[in-house]
């Protein structure tokens, strides 16, 4: 059983180059909740809604934005370490305490049970887990990690430094960049979804899906999200884009560069997703919609048209947020709206 890191508060402080407020000798064991947390606990102060909860808290020391509560004070025994993003500085201190990597079906190289096609490429320091397939041609790029049961299909492409979690399949002619990871039982290359009625109108034509994925690097695709590959021609992911669990990306979408994309989302064939562009949980879009760089879209809203520059929109259909709320806040209005109207039709004439 691995054992469980410790610092103090002053070597954590050192590391986030924060101003230290409190005994630096305090021994932090882990991190926790403001409200879970209990002695020899970090927390975070990110803003100004948790400073009340300080008080009953028990952790042992907290990790402060610089703007909350500048009066603020940790009590006797207890520290702050003040930092200008203590979200941002949380990520810091969270990989200090990160436990390694599970070991469970693995091996130094490739384990006994996979199975290399000798055609296939593996790069340096790689390690192929159990039962894991590398078909003919792949190339896996060196330091990738292969975790059980991964599918690499023929003539696929994985960069340098990837985590391929379990049971996660890549299938035919896809390229994965560098530094990417993708969670468990994720499908890469599946076919689009493309199909049209048969000439005698009794049933659907299957629409061959010849296209291929084309990944950038350090790209990270959540558990159980489909990405489709193109009718022809590719599905693209610009770098740095994060996708979350349970997302449909459909047929030729083109994904720019650092893109959010939350849980549940669908996008139908030939969306375009602008660089830096972030989609809430569940959206939809339908189909050869373009969503420019920088937009927002809110959580369930459903998109038919393409949203103006750098803006934000919410509802469905898909409105700016401003025109959604003013129309929200209306409907609240409705029934008293109604009554007044059928009031007056009721009332005798003059």
């Amino acid at each position: 059983m691995p054992s469980i890191p410790s610092f103090t508060v002053q070597q954590i402080c050192d590391l986030l180059k924060g101003q230290l407020t409190g005994p630096g000798e305090l021994v932090i064991t882990g991190l926790c909740g403001i409200d879970q947390a209990a002695a020899g606990h970090l927390t975070l102060i990110g803003t100004g809604k948790f400073v009340k909860r300080w008080t009953t808290s028990k952790a042992t020391a907290a990790i402060v934005s610089q703007e909350v509560g500048p009066d603020l004070r940790p009590g006797e025994g207890r520290a702050f370490i003040r930092v200008p993003d203590a979200e941002l500085a949380m990520v810091t201190v969270l990989k200090m305490f990160a436990p390694p990597l599970p070991q469970a079906g693995m091996s130094d190289a490739v384990h006994p049970t996979a199975i290399v096609d000798p055609t296939a490429q593996v790069g340096k320091d790689v390690r192929i887990g159990a039962r894991c397939i590398v078909g003919p041609r792949a190339i896996v790029g060196d330091r990738t990690t292969l975790y059980p049961n991964v599918m690499i299909n023929d003539d696929v492409k994985i960069g340098s430094d990837c985590i391929i979690w379990h049971n996660v399949v890549i299938r035919e002619r896809c390229t994965v960049g560098r530094f990417c990871q993708i969670h468990p039982g994720a499908v890469i290359g599946a076919d689009g979804f493309g199909y049209r009625p048969a000439p005698d109108g009794r049933g659907l034509v299957k629409v061959p899906q010849i296209g291929t994925v084309e990944i950038g690097d350090d790209v990270e695709i959540g558990a159980n999200t489909c990405i489709d590959r193109g009718k022809f021609g590719a599905t693209v992911i610009g770098s740095g884009t994060k996708i979350d669990n349970l997302a449909q990306v459909g047929h030729n979408v083109n994904i720019g560069r650092c893109v959010i994309v939350v849980a549940q989302v669908g996008l139908a064939g030939s969306v375009t997703i602008g660089d830096g562009a972030m989609i809430g949980g569940q959206v939809g879009i339908t189909d050869h919609v373009n969503v420019p760089a920088g937009t927002r879209i809110g959580a369930q809203s459903g998109v038919f048209a393409d949203p103006a520059p750098g803006g934000q929109y919410m509802g469905c259909p898909a409105r700016e947020a401003r025109q959604f709320f003013r129309i929200h806040s209306l409907l609240g209005k409705l029934p008293e709206l109604v009554k007044s109207l059928k009031a007056k039709d009721d009332s005798p004439s003059t």
